[in-house]
């Protein structure tokens, strides 16, 4: 009995020592929760509407830029005009802005910025909710100023370009009317068929077909974020309205936001007044200039003036005045005369 009561009792002494020694040792860690996931974000989406609205844009410059000094006679007036006034303010305007939005594009500061809160889908909605809420929200996010450098400094360009061939164009109704230069005989004869010219013009003021070659570079340089060789620029706020809606467009297409399914958001941001109001107001001093005008020396100042001036400074309205205080902002110009004294 006592043999059995002491093998009893080493047995409960082995329990208790096994019991304390566990208390005693290192418990083994438990496994780190895993990472939450992380959703690429969707590719970058700009729809095609939007690339063939701003191949308008792209084809009407290069159509003026065109337009040169020293008429040899008096149809090649007329083929001027007709060429410049083929446009429809509504539409250049919204082809300007987005064509800002396909430069925007071009930044992959920007780009990068906005891509950077699309990983979580619901800060991604989000974000696409407030864009389209407050297109002004999208002037705020990260590499903004380097978007709006490539707009303001690609469209600065044509805009020096145009303004120079104005002031060739508007010197040449001046040099036109001297003696010694030859053209002067037909250049102070009235022109014939003055009114079927003036209603010629507004016929041309339609709604132009979108360039197919022009809408499809386009298209794959803003999908792609390359192929237009752009230099890079900075251009810090304020922006105008007109250049806040190219970076929301620019913004929702980063986000994947602006493909097909999204074309009733991009195409409202491509409107906007004071842009369009500019170019209204171009074509209006256009038509008072043609219905002024009787020799084709006139003609040439209402080309110079009223088609290549004027869209030079309505796309500097758009970019907005340059960052110097030495460059004065360039606005739409009603001038009450042309050369020669007829009124326009």
């Amino acid at each position: 009995m006592s043999q059995a009561f002491l093998s009893r009792g080493l047995s409960v002494a082995a329990i208790a020592a096994a019991a304390l020694l566990a208390s005693c040792s290192t418990p083994t860690p438990e496994a780190p929760p895993p990472p939450p996931s992380v959703t690429p974000p969707p590719p970058v989406a700009l729809n095609e509407s939007v690339a063939q609205a701003a191949s308008v844009y792209v084809a009407f410059v290069r159509e003026v830029g065109s337009i040169q000094a020293g008429f040899p006679d008096a149809e090649s007036i007329q083929a001027a005009i007709r060429k410049g006034a083929a446009y429809e303010p509504g539409q250049l305007s919204r082809g300007m802005i987005a064509y800002g939005s396909i430069l925007a594009l071009q930044s992959p500061e920007y780009v990068a910025g906005v891509r950077q809160f699309a990983t979580d889908p619901a800060q991604r909605q989000q974000m696409i909710a407030r864009i389209v809420l407050d297109p002004a929200y999208a002037a705020t996010l990260p590499g903004a100023d380097a978007a709006a450098g490539l707009i303001v400094s690609t469209m600065g360009k044509d805009i020096a370009s145009l303004t120079a061939i104005a002031e060739a164009v508007e010197g040449d109704a001046y040099t036109i009317q001297e003696r010694r230069d030859p053209r002067r005989r037909w250049a102070v004869t009235p022109i014939a068929n003055r009114d079927a010219r003036l209603q010629g013009a507004k016929t041309l003021s339609v709604t132009q077909l979108p360039s197919a070659e022009e809408s499809a570079r386009l298209f794959a340089a803003a999908n792609s974020g390359s192929g237009l060789g752009l230099t890079p620029a900075q251009h810090g706020a304020p922006f105008t309205p007109a250049v806040v809606n190219s970076l929301a467009i620019a913004a929702l297409a980063a986000l994947g936001a602006a493909g097909d399914d999204a074309r009733t958001n991009t195409d409202a941001l491509t409107t906007e007044s004071n842009n369009e109001f500019c170019l209204n107001m171009s074509k209006l001093m256009l038509f008072q200039c043609l219905a002024a005008s009787r020799p084709s020396y006139e003609d040439i100042f209402c080309t110079g003036r009223h088609i290549v001036r004027d869209l030079a400074a309505c796309t500097a309205q758009y970019t907005g005045p340059a960052q110097s205080p030495a460059t004065p902002a360039v606005t739409v110009t009603a001038s009450n005369s042309t050369p020669g004294g007829a009124n326009n």
